[in-house]
């Protein structure tokens, strides 16, 4: 019932959205050299990997840490700044979703390096499908700024909020069904109009 449902608004959204997506991918691509879509490996659904597709909202091929120090960071681009502040970098998810890599809502996906320290426990993220939305990405709304703050983000986000995440994550998994996501979707959605 879940899948069916993720896929058919997921279809119903990429097709709805599609001159949302081609203005978007346009206002990328006219600020930076490179491709409109980024594409990073996550880990899905029982350790599988997968490519989430994001908006570009970095300078391609800069170097720097794998994740990103806040708004200050020199890689964000002035459009990408404008899409992580409206979570519109994350629209292209919905193929993940039609795809069937991802659902609506569950537990975000991370990158090998970071899955790789979860413990045994942790690991229960990995029994369901990685959402585009769950509780500990509302709470964590400020993530970016907390880890502008940082003397050191990569351990301050190792340490400190990967564990907050993934506790919240877990809880969101022991009581999750239809109703629940629901309320997930209209706080998500709540939260990016403030």
């Amino acid at each position: 019932m879940k899948r069916l449902l993720d896929f058919g608004i997921a279809l119903i959204g990429c097709t709805i959205l599609t001159p949302v997506f081609l203005a978007l991918a346009f206002l990328v691509a006219r600020e930076s050299p490179g491709g409109a879509i980024y594409r990073q490996e996550r880990i899905g659904k029982n350790g599988r990997p997968f490519f989430l597709l994001k908006f570009r909202s970095m300078r391609a091929n800069m170097p720097g840490p794998e994740i990103t120090v806040g708004n200050s960071d020199p890689r964000i681009t002035r459009t990408g700044q404008w899409l992580r502040k409206t979570k519109l970098d994350e629209l292209p998810q919905l193929w993940n979703v039609v795809k069937g890599d991802m659902s609506l809502v569950g537990p975000r996906p991370e990158v090998a390096k970071y899955v790789a320290l979860y413990t045994p426990k942790q690991r229960g993220v990995l029994n369901v499908r990685p959402g585009l939305t769950d509780p500990a990405s509302i709470d964590a709304f400020d993530e970016g700024a907390r880890l502008e703050a940082a003397d050191d983000p990569d351990t301050y986000y190792r340490e400190v909020i990967l564990p907050q995440k993934v506790n919240l994550q877990l809880a969101y998994l022991r009581t999750a069904n239809v109703l629940t996501d629901g309320r997930v979707i209209i706080r998500t959605l709540l939260r990016i109009l403030q």
